[in-house]
């Protein structure tokens, strides 16, 4: 078997772990072991494929590393709208129970819904919904 079949099987065994675990990084390792195969090819020494390998490989991961550290988090699934496209909608409150709920009509159906910060449970009017807490409803004044 030569070296570059071997580089070629360590990119497709890299991306299979990681399309089975999820893990982008061996992705970026993949691309390390596919730079390997492609110096394997060009005619370098073993310990040329290893330098180019881990040199692309680990700067692929690094570059990856920097950029996740330089965006910003995503929101929580029940707080982010591209996941529940109710985040951001209006509802109306006519009036705030006792312990601290209410019940707003939206899409067809009457839901329980809790103040985002307490202070906004003595407010009635026009609120957004800020995220879902299970069935219930949590908004924020408009």
């Amino acid at each position: 078997m030569s070296e570059s079949t071997i580089w070629w099987l360590l990119a497709g065994s890299a991306v299979a772990v990681e399309l089975v675990t999820g893990t982008f990084y061996l992705l970026m390792l993949a691309v390390g072991f596919v730079a390997g195969a492609i110096a394997a090819h060009s005619g370098f020494a073993i310990i040329g494929q290893m330098v180019i390998s881990a040199a692309v490989g680990g700067g692929a991961v690094a570059a990856w590393h920097w950029y996740r550290g330089k965006t910003p988090a995503p929101l929580p699934a029940n707080a982010n709208r591209d996941v529940n496209l109710d985040i951001g909608e209006p509802v109306q409150v006519a009036q705030w129970n006792a312990d601290g709920t209410t019940t707003v009509k939206f899409r067809g159906a009457l839901w329980t819904a809790i103040p985002a910060d307490l202070a906004e449970a003595a407010t009635t009017g026009n609120f957004r919904i800020k995220e879902m807490q299970g069935n219930r409803l949590v908004l924020e004044k408009l």
